[in-house]
Formats: structure tokens, sequence, C-alpha cells
């Protein structure tokens, strides 16, 4: 007969697959909590500089992993792509 007592004390549900995955989980969040944050930080930072207050505030309250830093610095700063953020294009 199965004792389910042991079975169930045995499972970890923060820890599926033993002590491995475990630690692996946790330098795998380290690792993504330090990418956010320093995402986080230039975001906030260039939209301050900028003067883009709107975006300052949604930034500092909406946590989304850092995708919604990236959007704003990708799209709205223009960042990564080589083009000034005030620049117009000329025809």
């Amino acid at each position: 007969m199965l004792n389910l007592a042991n079975v169930h004390a045995s499972w970890n549900p923060w820890i599926p697959f033993g002590i491995g995955a475990g630690v692996i989980g946790i330098v795998l969040f380290a690792i993504l909590l330090i990418i956010v944050l320093v995402l986080k930080g230039y975001a906030l930072w260039t939209a301050a500089r900028l003067n883009h207050k709107w975006w300052f505030i949604i930034l500092l309250i909406i946590n989304t992993i850092g995708i919604l830093e990236l959007i704003y610095l990708y799209f709205v700063a223009k960042k990564w792509r080589g083009v000034p953020a005030n620049s117009t294009p000329k025809a």
C-alpha cells in the first residue's frame, strides 16, 4: 500500500525537480533580477534626463520584468538605434 503522507511530505512545489533545480532556479532568478534592475534604472534615468514625466511615473510604478523598459528605450527614447531622442527626420 502506498503511504501518501510520505509522498506528500517529500514533494515541494518550490523545488520541482530536487535541490539541483532549486539552485539553478535561484541563480537564474538572481541574473534576471540584476538585468531588470539595470534596465529599470537606465530607463528611469533616461526618462528623467529627457524630461518625460509621465514615462518616468509609469516606469516607476509598473513592473513588467523589463519589457516596458525595453519598449521605452528602443521606441520612445531611441537609445539603441543611433537616433537622437529629440531629432526630427529631414525631408
